[in-house]
């Protein structure tokens, strides 16, 4: 037992004498004249563990168990201390592992949800910061875009906006496809909202842009948000006499700088559009921006957008304009460069019969993509003689046009020739879409296919029946169903 305590002593008294951080050398020492036990530190001999005093009466073996039931518990505590010790360890890596470098990260985020990324702007401002800046968009947009591209069918869903007469009632609805034939669409009632849209709708990577009161209106499905863009302080004022026609807006993407702008012409004339004048606007979706007037080409002659017109909408917005009541061109406005030029649409297309010209107000047609080219649809005899004639701009240097006649299945005619219909735009697949001139009492739409020349019918169920049996505008647009996120600046609205 002396060998046992003398080895002890020496250990403890040993310079090169390590204990772990959890080990202590405890030393039992009994104060002679008094009933009382010492329990020490054996390395630090001022250290004092525990002081236990001692009945007279108790035996050895009680005080062996006192002592070892002491040592239990220091050994417990002990350890508790070190399990804490390396939690605490464990979260500080924990912490470490979340230092993920800027470009990963970036990396990471953009393959989320849009839902989870609008979310994720509250974390921090730093991630607020970085979900909303320029550089992240344009990934995010490239990255989404890619993806869509390697899939082979893409979905995509119908949006109709209903205008009330004044302007006051308006509703976005949102529209799905219910059978695999595309023959029926259900409105999505979640996602149609109340007071949303208005007039001339079009679209562009996942955007809309329509007029509401002389204003334009951005908004985005995917994100919920909504701008609107400041009124035009425009340089032509509508004399005695004179009126100013609707506000045409439509939305572009510049390549080069990745900016979208907002297109706008305005347009004041007399009656049968005599004492024209116009002129045009560009905005840039982004902080701070404000309306520029586009500065007309030499040879600019004034014109007005056709009212019923619709605009193709890319790195160059088209739209049909009208000289005077018999002259009609199509209008061109380069996004990059902000130019502006005219092409001259032929006699032949405006005439019903190849030998009368029709007035513009008159007029049975408009604008749509054809195979990647410029084309114009003309359907003044579709409803009485069951004709349609394809104007398609083969070359716009050359200016030159190629036209193809259509004539309807006799089985189809009962189609058309119950209601005037005006066209409004293409399906995905390239169909022709013609839509009821008045939306009151049914709705649906005409999909024409141009290679087949097979017209079909298609029903829209779900529409709220306070739009039945009222005059409404109606104006409808195909949009992919891809996310976009296009941060809008400090302009930004939620609706």
């Amino acid at each position: 037992m002396n060998g046992g305590r003398r080895n002890l002593k020496q250990a403890a008294s040993m310079k090169d004498f390590k204990l772990e951080q959890c080990q202590s050398i405890a030393q039992i020492v009994s104060h002679r004249g008094s009933n009382q036990i010492e329990i020490m530190d054996a390395k630090d001999d001022n250290s004092s563990l525990a002081l236990y005093k001692l009945r007279k009466r108790r035996s050895n073996g009680a005080c062996n168990f006192l002592i070892m039931g002491f040592l239990f518990g220091l050994a417990v505590n002990q350890q508790k201390r070190r399990r804490r010790r390396i939690g605490i360890r464990r979260e500080t890596a924990r912490d470490m592992s979340t230092m993920i470098p800027l470009d990963l990260l970036i990396e990471i985020l953009i393959r989320l949800p849009l839902k989870s990324l609008m979310r994720f702007k509250f974390v921090s401002k730093q991630w607020s910061s970085l979900i909303s800046c320029r550089y992240f968009c344009d990934r995010l947009f490239t990255v989404t875009r890619q993806q869509q591209q390697q899939q082979q069918q893409q979905q995509r869903r119908l949006y109709m906006c209903l205008v009330g007469e004044g302007g006051r009632k308006r509703i976005l609805l949102s529209i799905s496809s219910t059978s695999p034939d595309n023959t029926c669409f259900v409105v999505d009632q979640d996602l149609s909202i109340s007071g949303m849209g208005g007039f001339f709708l079009n679209s562009l990577h996942g955007l809309m842009c329509f007029t509401v009161r002389k204003n334009a209106c951005i908004y985005n499905p995917s994100t919920g948000q909504c701008l609107t863009l400041p009124a035009i302080k425009s340089d032509i004022i509508a004399e005695q006499g004179q009126w100013q026609h609707d506000n045409k807006y439509s939305i572009g993407h510049d390549p080069v700088s990745g900016h979208h702008k907002i297109f706008c012409t305005i347009a004041i004339s007399s009656d049968y559009l005599k004492n024209l004048k116009s002129e045009h606007w560009v905005f840039v979706l982004e902080a701070g921006g404000s309306w520029k007037k586009v500065v007309p080409p030499e040879n600019y002659r004034p014109h007005v957008p056709f009212a019923l017109g619709r605009s193709l909408s890319g790195s160059v917005v088209h739209y049909i304009g009208w000289h005077d009541m018999y002259t009609c061109v199509i209008v061109s406005f380069d996004i990059t460069t902000e130019e502006l030029t005219t092409i001259l649409v032929p006699e032949d297309v405006l005439s019903s019969d190849h030998n009368v010209a029709v007035p513009g107000i008159e007029w049975k047609a408009n604008l749509i993509e054809y195979g990647g080219k410029i084309a114009i649809f003309e359907h003044s005899y579709l409803k009485d003689g069951g004709v349609a004639t394809l104007w398609v701009l083969e070359d716009v240097k050359e200016k030159e046009w190629s036209n193809q006649t259509l004539s309807l299945q006799p089985c189809q005619m009962h189609l058309v020739q119950d209601t005037e219909v005006v066209v409004k735009g293409t399906t995905p697949d390239g169909k022709v879409i013609l839509a009821p001139y008045e939306m009151c009492c049914r709705f649906y739409i005409l999909c024409y296919d141009l290679q087949s020349n097979d017209l079909r019918k298609v029903e829209i169920k779900g529409v709220p029946h306070f739009w039945f049996d009222k005059e409404c505008y109606a104006d409808l647009r195909f949009m992919d169903e891809s996310e976009s996120f296009i941060y809008f600046g400090n302009l930004t609205t939620t609706f």
